[in-house]
């Protein structure tokens, strides 16, 4: 896929605040100072098209980007321990989990891990709050240029063993490094594939309206999710 176009559209506090749902969204979350800004600007191919900062739980919004004209890159607010209020980082919390749950023209997810670490609790109750929603999404491992190969690849293996009991299959997962630009053709790749196959399956049920409600790609991919439901608590908000 290439990128001919990138267009801020629009920051939304909460769902009710997000624009129409006519084009499929591809979102990315991911806890505090996980380099979520530094990817998105890497996919875009624009430097400033997500803003960075040191500091982490810099972003505040749901922001909203459309992508050649056809579908949106959503920035999620991270779900770490942002500075600011506890009332109002709680506010925006609640309303990303209204938006994953909610959004009906929400494509995928791109969970982001920083592969530095390992296994983070709060990035293992978030995948379980996804796979206990069924929402669909696949994992992102960052930063894999800071430090050993070796290093790396246990930390993804322990990450993948913490959360193998949710799951029937392993998610997808990628490695990516925004500073060595390594995984941008692979995520776009993703996002590619979905596009073709939403536009492909809207052309099939296009005479068949009622059929189209009920079988839309989005909830196709949530009904072939696993139903395993992890032991957390499903109502936490992140």
């Amino acid at each position: 896929m290439n990128i001919a176009s990138a267009i801020f559209e629009c920051s939304a506090p909460d769902l009710a605040a997000c624009p129409d749902e006519s084009l499929p969204e591809f979102a990315f979350i991911g806890r505090s100072n996980v380099g979520k800004s530094s990817l998105l600007n890497l996919l875009a191919g624009q430097n400033g098209l997500a803003r960075t900062s040191p500091t982490p739980g810099f972003t505040k919004l749901i922001n909203f980007f459309t992508m050649n004209r056809t579908w949106r890159l959503v920035d999620l607010p991270g779900y770490g321990f942002a500075e600011g209020a506890k009332k109002a980082s709680a506010k925006f919390n609640r309303a990303v989990m209204n938006y994953l749950e909610h959004r009906p023209n929400l494509s995928l997810v791109f969970a982001l891990i920083d592969s530095e670490l390992p296994p983070q609790e709060m990035d293992v109750e978030f995948i379980g709050w996804l796979a206990h929603h069924a929402v669909p999404f696949v994992l992102v491992f960052t930063k894999t240029d800071k430090c050993a190969p070796a290093v790396v690849t246990a930390n993804i293996a322990a990450f993948n063993g913490r959360i193998a009991e949710w799951f029937t299959q392993p998610p997808a997962s990628f490695r990516c490094s925004a500073n060595a630009k390594h995984g941008r053709h692979e995520l776009l790749a993703v996002i590619d594939e979905l596009l073709v196959a939403i536009q492909a399956e809207s052309g099939s049920l296009a005479s068949d309206p009622e059929a189209a409600a009920e079988s839309s790609p989005t909830k196709k991919k949530l009904k072939q999710l696993p139903k395993r439901r992890p032991d957390i608590d499903a109502a936490r908000p992140w």
